[in-house]
């Protein structure tokens, strides 16, 4: 198929339309300008496939060839290295070409913009209050510190065929990566399937030879693993090319919000390199397929495709920082690495349980909140059968959908035919589609952290898992039908007030939206709690909105901390910075705020809020009880029969638990309580722990 000159497949041109209408739709249900929602959509999947940590929307343009459209943060927190982020959107329905000549023109304006920035006479003639002042600020501040620079260009264009590439070079000394992530790279990434793009590694060709393998597993077990000793010099150029890539989405995240550098690793590396191999445990991997080679007996890995590091992120990063460092022992350190091959088929179930053994006795497990938790499998189960209140007195249902794992909403349609899908877009609109990262967005103001939210997706996810989890484990039954329902109208009150921010005189565009929404839900919140209220929740998701007074309200307290974040004039830098610090929550939690003087008609007593809430779990503890005894009678007698005899011979059950289980076993002559069934399930989620499985006649 072609456009305008551009050779496209029809499943490429497909997904240009629906990105560009989702762009479309975006920029008008939020009342931005298109670049923003351009730009908001597009690097959120940048994110996802670890190209970017985060990313910022800073916008500055000028005629003198300087442009700049966002950063992935403060240098000093993302090891030295200045990501800045640079758009070339079309307004083109149809997918137009981007030459060589267009790229390089697009880089220049991003290199332009840095030297200016390390101008003074520069950054004093820049408005103060813009994105592009404090751009410039923090490069010129942190620039004695910045040892590497990456500049990203996203563009709804395809980069012409004939351009292969643009090699890596020099700014003042510093080295300088570019990356290209046209619509057709974004096409590839977001169908593949994995939440990856392809990674080919050809050790024997790129990184200095193949490398020796020992395999590890049974010609007939229908699985592949081998063991390998790795160098660290060949272990930091493959991180050097691929980055965050490379790791297991779990880990990914993980580092980014706890620091990818440790300093055990770095002190071994730098006094006792030669005892690498014996300090440290290692990094197990997984791969779709390996290339091997045999000569004169030994067995190498020659090439590697889709290399996945599920444990050992820390490892990689710290050698990676050393090399950049340039440290002198980098060359006696090797690496052992555990390396399972997984088929793409089977990737998307095994590679988490990989990761999640691999990391059971380390940190990543506080962390490890992912798509299989019970908690997400319960919002989804939620998410799938309630229905929301039909708005403004229509007649039409609807429902939110909750991704718990990514690319499920777009999979769950792809699996209908025509007039299936149309009834899956009205029973799930594609507005009221959230992911993981967004629940953590809605929900993280409520309870009193706008300063994480404002770090980005992911170190706020890794934050809001850390509490969810070990709330999870004090009463599972607080999260309930009445807490899915509340998250929704959280859900709700925080894109309706990212619409109202773009209505207000104040509101020059860009980045700082993502700021002032949090730290307005925020202080809401914490003002009612001092006068003993909370907001009515519950009235927002019967109206699935949100009333007239609690949108004055909202606006009131969106101007108020904006006046805060941004500061008087010389005051605040860089805003989006500033944000991202409990010291700016602390001033935000003191602001004094006019509030409407019906503000409290949006409030609802604590006491009676406390009261739903109880009632709200005992329903979900007895609704917990029913498919607990459920489960244990879908099972048999037999089963647990079974299940009685393997641990007693291992003698794996307390006398407590045998008399449970023989009551089990007598089913249906003899039936659990439900509190007994409850225990049940434990025991046995113990004991497959310990390696019991059935029998296929149980």
């Amino acid at each position: 198929m072609s456009q305008r000159g551009v050779r496209v497949s029809e499943e490429l041109a497909e997904f240009n339309h629906e990105f560009f209408q989702e762009v479309l739709a975006s920029a008008d249900a939020e009342g931005q300008f298109t670049e923003d929602a351009f730009f908001d959509l597009f690097c959120k999947q940048l994110i996802d496939a670890g190209e970017l940590d985060t990313a910022d929307r800073a916008l500055y343009q000028s005629a003198r060839g300087m442009r700049v459209d966002g950063y992935a943060g403060d240098p000093n927190s993302n090891e030295g290295e200045l990501t800045l982020i640079i758009v070339d959107f079309s307004q083109a329905s149809e997918i137009r070409s981007l030459s060589r000549a267009e790229m390089d023109a697009a880089f220049k304006r991003l290199t332009n913009f840095i030297l200016k920035a390390l101008d003074p006479t520069f950054r004093q003639g820049l408005e103060e209050t813009s994105p592009g002042f404090g751009v410039a600020d923090m490069i010129a501040k942190r620039w004695h510190t910045i040892d590497k620079i990456k500049l990203v260009l996203i563009t709804n264009r395809q980069l012409s065929s004939r351009v292969e590439g643009r090699e890596s070079d020099e700014l003042r000394d510093i080295p300088v990566a570019y990356s290209v992530w046209d619509i057709a790279r974004l096409h590839r990434f977001v169908s593949s399937g994995h939440g990856r793009e392809e990674i080919e590694i050809d050790l024997a060709e790129d990184f200095g030879g193949s490398i020796p393998a020992l395999p590890a597993h049974l010609s007939e077990a229908g699985y592949e693993a081998y063991l390998v000793v790795i160098p660290g010099t060949t272990l930091a150029a493959i991180y050097e090319r691929w980055g965050a890539q490379l790791l297991e989405q779990n880990v990914r995240v993980f580092l980014q919000a706890r620091g990818s550098v440790n300093k055990g690793i770095r002190t071994t590396i730098e006094r006792d390199p030669e005892m690498f191999f014996a300090f440290n445990n290692g990094i197990t991997a997984t791969a779709e397929s390996v290339k091997l080679t045999q000569d004169a007996g030994t067995l190498s890995i020659a090439s590697i495709s889709n290399l996945q590091i599920v444990n050992g992120g820390q490892t990689t990063a710290s050698i990676h920082a050393a090399s950049r460092k340039k440290e002198p022992g980098l060359d006696k350190v090797f690496v052992q690495m555990k390396l399972s091959i997984v088929e793409q088929s089977m990737a998307s179930d095994v590679v988490p349980k990989i990761s999640e053994f691999a990391n059971s006795q380390n940190k990543v497990n506080a962390a490890d909140f992912f798509a299989n938790h019970a908690f997400h499998v319960r919002f989804q189960e939620f998410s799938r059968r309630i229905f929301a209140p039909s708005p403004d007195g229509t007649f039409r249902e609807s429902k939110w959908f909750y991704e718990r794992a990514r690319g499920q909403y777009q999979d769950a349609k792809n699996l209908l035919k025509t007039a299936q899908k149309r009834k899956f877009d009205v029973e799930f609109p594609k507005s009221q589609m959230i992911d993981k990262t967004d629940l953590a967005k809605f929900l993280n103001p409520w309870r009193g952290f706008p300063e994480i939210v404002s770090r980005g997706s992911q170190k706020n996810f890794v934050h809001f898992a850390d509490s969810i989890g070990k709330e999870w484990e004090k009463s599972s039954d607080a999260f309930n039908e009445d807490f899915f329902r509340q998250s929704i109208a959280k859900a709700i009150v925080f894109r309706e007030a990212e619409r109202l921010v773009t209505r207000q005189s104040w509101y020059q565009g860009g980045g700082i939206r993502s700021r002032v929404v949090p730290y307005a839900i925020a202080k809401l919140q914490f003002d009612a709690a001092r006068i003993d209220g909370v907001v009515d929740l519950d009235k927002v998701w019967r109206r699935q909105g949100l009333t007239d007074v609690l949108e004055r309200t909202l606006c009131c307290g969106l101007e108020a901390v904006h006046a805060v974040i941004t500061g008087g004039p010389g005051e605040i830098a860089n805003p989006l910075e500033w944000a991202k610090q409990q010291a700016c929550w602390a001033r935000v939690k003191a602001l004094q705020v006019s509030w409407p003087e019906d503000w409290e008609d949006t409030l609802v007593g604590r006491d009676e809020h406390r009261a739903n809430r109880r009632s709200a779990v005992r329903d979900q503890r007895m609704l917990n009880g029913i498919e607990a005894q459920t489960e244990v009678l879908r099972r048999g007698g037999g089963f647990w029969s079974e299940v009685k005899g393997w641990g007693t011979r291992r003698r794996a059950l307390s006398p407590d638990e045998a008399s449970i289980l023989a009551v089990a076993a007598g089913i249906p002559r003899r039936l659990p309580t439900e509190r007994q069934c409850a225990r049940l399930l434990q025991i046995l989620q113990r004991l497959e722990a310990d390696g019991f499985q059935a029998s296929a006649l149980a």
